[in-house]
């Protein structure tokens, strides 16, 4: 595999990092299962992208890409919270509606960036290839992310956030507002995911409708091998090992797609990866029974 191709799949899994990030927050620390995370990553870039389009700050649009994440997880957190709707529901009707509301912003199937300037073009000093300096500014955005996330989730509000999802009625009866917690956390999720898909659209030179297909797969899949490869209980190394995951998840794929001795092709990226995550789930199940095996036979 070639360097360009090495520091692409670097490039792509540092911006799904974020997305990890975020699938981390909702399906692990609040126990909910949020499909928005597929509406939510093309609305970040459907909203640079056309904000850039106009003449915007590319800063600023991608804040607003921000923005509107967190209004989307606000938004399926608010349909589970205040209208009891169950949480995989709500976040499923989240999803549909954010198609057609992403194809209302862009007003077309897709939103072309090639001759707009971003944050890459304003802030990279061109001193090394695109190829190069891209990843190490992606690198310093997810380090940043990573360390705001640590901190977060040692105050009291990011405690009780934890503490909402590991159990939700024990944290009522230490007077924890839920609701609110939930709110907190899916707005926070969906923020990563948005900036994620920001990030993506202007490293790729445009926004598609198309582009959150199978997101919340590859989050999820980011997410399990971290797991499996670093198993961790301290917040700071499993923000880690998410990224790790991210990277290793989006490094697998690369090289199973440019081994020709496999025969791999673009198109079978969905059974790479469905793969990967059975790989990662089968794993750690056959590790313990190895070491209950080992540990059994020098006992007798």
């Amino acid at each position: 595999m070639s360097a360009f191709a090495l520091l692409g799949a670097v490039e792509i899994g540092l911006v799904f990092a974020l997305v990890a990030l975020g699938v981390l927050i909702s399906f692990r620390m609040l126990r909910f299962p949020d499909l928005t995370v597929d509406g939510s990553f093309p609305l970040g870039g459907a909203v640079a992208a056309t904000l850039i389009g106009l003449g915007v700050d590319p800063f600023v649009a991608t804040a607003a890409a921000v923005a509107a994440g967190a209004l989307a997880g606000l938004i399926t957190g608010w349909l589970n919270v205040s209208l009891k709707i169950m949480d995989l529901l709500a976040s499923i009707l989240m999803m549909i509606a954010l198609y057609s509301i992403n194809l209302r912003i862009m007003g077309r199937p897709n939103v072309p960036l090639i001759s707009e300037p971003t944050i890459f073009t304003m802030l990279l000093p061109g001193m090394l290839p695109d190829y190069v300096e891209r990843p190490l500014l992606l690198l310093g955005v997810v380090v940043v992310v990573k360390l705001a996330l640590d901190w977060f989730f040692s105050t009291e509000t990011g405690l009780a956030i934890r503490a909402t999802g590991a159990n939700p009625r024990m944290a009522r009866a230490q007077g924890i507002a839920t609701g609110r917690a939930t709110l907190v956390g899916m707005a926070i999720s969906n923020a990563l995911v948005g900036l994620a898909g920001a990030l993506f659209a202007q490293t790729q030179g445009g926004a598609d409708i198309s582009m959150g297909i199978g997101t919340i797969v590859i989050g999820l899949a980011a997410v399990i091998v971290g797991e499996s490869v670093m198993p961790a209980r301290r917040l700071v190394w499993i923000t880690l090992a998410v990224i790790v995951g991210a990277l290793l998840y989006r490094l697998f794929i690369a090289i199973a797609l440019n081994s020709d001795f496999i025969g791999l092709q673009a198109q079978d990226l969905n059974l790479v990866t469905a793969l990967l995550v059975a790989a990662a789930l089968v794993l750690p199940r056959l590790k313990g029974q190895l070491k209950r095996r080992l540990a059994s036979q020098r006992e007798h």
